[in-house]
């Protein structure tokens, strides 16, 4: 009977968050380890239902990074990545899209509506929901030339109405973070900045984001729990924020800016790890305030 009670009790422990986020919208980007290990996919898929069972609004944006070097290492062609994003031609472009959106997107569609929930999956070219331009970046150390980054987009514009609409009628979205451009050309977007700039458009209540490590870690591999504004670019030029965690850091603080109410960097590895950080108040990660 007592482990019953205790069971009972973490449910009562949870009802000021149940009832603080009922009918808000959270964005989570699914990526790493969660969408690479069966058994995490699978209780990040149950994570969501529950979350939507309960009132929440969530919205998933997922990567895909390791599954496209895959497809591409057995093409006999290699990854190149400039400051944590993917240099993409042409070629490039046609495995991206041919992975996010034909494979990996429908995948998770399938694992949430097995499960018991109601999920649709789209892109950003649907109802122009992303609409992007070529990204500009320089090398990684900062004084090279521009590096020609391909059909690698910057999202200039984003249109919410298909995801309110996929909302009102009960369905939780999924995004490929495949963009369009003004020509009609396919864009390939990181799923960081996907979600961060989603996330900021329907002014979300938390951006979560998905990683495989604790969060993110200073110098001497200790977890820092939260990150302030102002010491963004003194962490990246000291080289504790490099390579993937810089896009993430970044529009992080964006989406901030334009009116995401909290972004979370957490361990996509540790089981339940969103609703860990939704429901605890300790919570999980790194907070960007």
């Amino acid at each position: 009977m007592e482990k019953y009670i205790q069971k009972a009790s973490v449910l009562i422990e949870a009802l000021p968050y149940i009832k603080q986020f009922y009918g808000k919208t959270f964005v989570f980007k699914l990526g790493g380890h969660a969408m690479l290990d069966e058994q995490l996919k699978e209780n990040f898929a149950r994570d969501i239902i529950l979350l939507w069972y309960i009132g929440l609004k969530p919205i998933i944006v997922h990567g895909g990074g390791p599954q496209i070097d895959d497809l591409l290492k057995q093409l006999g062609k290699e990854s190149r990545f400039v400051n944590g994003l993917r240099v993409t031609d042409s070629t490039t472009m046609d495995v991206v899209e041919m992975v996010l959106v034909g494979k990996i997107n429908k995948g998770i569609v399938g694992l949430i509506n097995h499960l018991g929930g109601k999920a649709v999956g789209i892109s950003g070219k649907d109802g122009k929901l992303m609409v992007a331009r070529k990204i500009e970046v320089q090398g990684d150390s900062g004084a090279s030339p521009d590096v020609d980054m391909g059909r690698t987009g910057d999202i200039i514009n984003t249109d919410t109405k298909l995801i309110r609409t996929l909302e009102i009628n009960h369905f939780i979205p999924v995004i490929a973070p495949v963009a369009v451009g003004d020509d009609g050309e396919a864009f390939n977007v990181n799923a960081d900045i996907a979600a961060a700039k989603i996330a900021a458009s329907l002014k979300a209540e938390k951006l979560i984001l998905l990683t495989d490590v604790e969060g993110v870690l200073d110098s001497r591999g200790r977890l820092l729990s939260d990150i302030k504004s102002g010491e963004v670019d003194r962490l990246i030029r000291s080289g504790v924020i490099t390579g993937g965690m810089i896009p993430k850091v970044t529009y992080a603080f964006e989406a901030i800016a334009h009116g995401v109410k909290k972004c979370h960097i957490i361990d996509g590895r540790i089981p339940h790890s969103i609703l860990l950080e939704i429901f605890t108040p300790e919570g999980v990660g790194t907070e960007i305030v």
